[in-house]
């Protein structure tokens, strides 16, 4: 079988259980993520159903269009459940301030709760983010509502979901395993921390919290569709392996490949072969 790296970029997604739609440009990715979005929740209020999500604070770019198509065609988000998927947390294993610029919880309103027009808006008491002290609450809303509608969001660096780190180096933990770990607090790794620092805070490792509160692989994979979003050049190397390698929790999105419905949204940049042909076979 061909090594994933040397597959052809034209070829990529050809054969993989987890669909692949490629955009030349990162806003048409924010586009259609929002218009996915947009109609499932379009097409649950035409029903009168709740509408029930996981979603991330980043990537950002899909809540700007979003916004903007709720407030032009008037669509109603009030019967919508809206679950953050993450929150960064202090050593103390709290929240970190809302007003600190690094927080989801204040992210969420400054980028989207604050734009959208309020007879439209999410309910307060609907705008759900994983609580430490109780994270068991994620479950019990998705339990309640008897359904979870999509969950859409970033991949990382190490091919990581929300905050699901792949186990450590020694640690044994099977595929079985890893997708039954459910909401919890957990210590977020050094790749993780030192692309957000490069992304979010001038490559300073230091302002990056060691710790996080995230949805767990168990409640993501119960999502009827599973949208990820990977609009980095650096996406390159996770993507290969998530739509052609091997199912690996050492690689947590590539568990996805046996989920019914998960599609990545993908830039055409990072669909390029990210390593040249001779350092594979001299592997």
């Amino acid at each position: 079988m061909m090594h994933y790296n040397l597959i052809a970029p034209e070829d990529l997604g050809k054969g993989s259980p987890i669909k692949l739609d490629v955009s030349a440009a990162e806003v048409d990715i924010y586009w259609k993520v929002a218009m996915e979005v947009l109609t499932v929740i379009a097409e649950n209020n035409r029903k009168g159903e709740p509408t029930v999500m996981v979603v991330p604070y980043g990537p950002l770019g899909p809540y700007f269009r979003l916004s903007y198509l709720v407030n032009k065609h008037r669509i109603s988000l009030k019967n919508c459940v809206f679950i953050n998927m993450d929150e960064y947390l202090a050593d103390e294993k709290t929240y970190i301030s809302m007003d600190d610029p690094l927080s989801f919880r204040g992210g969420m309103n400054r980028i989207f709760y604050d734009i959208v027009d309020e007879e439209l808006n999410v309910l307060p008491e609907n705008r759900i983010f994983p609580d430490p002290a109780h994270p068991e609450q994620v479950l019990e809303i998705i339990e309640k509502y008897g359904k979870l509608d999509m969950v859409f969001g970033g991949v990382g660096i190490n091919g990581h979901y929300a905050f699901n780190e792949p186990p450590e180096p020694g640690e044994v933990c099977s595929n079985e395993e890893f997708l039954n770990r459910p909401t919890r607090v957990l210590k977020i790794s050094r790749e993780t921390r030192t692309i957000n620092a490069y992304m979010n805070c001038g490559a300073d490792l230091n302002a990056i919290p060691e710790y996080c509160i995230t949805v767990g692989m168990k409640e993501m994979n119960m999502a009827k569709r599973i949208i990820m979003i990977m609009p980095r050049d650096w996406n390159a190397g996770a993507l290969r392996k998530i739509l052609h390698g091997e199912k690996t929790a050492a690689v947590p999105c590539s568990l996805f490949q046996g989920h019914p419905d998960a599609t990545i949204y993908t830039l055409t940049e990072a669909t390029k072969n990210p390593i040249p042909e001779i350092r594979v076979y001299n592997k």
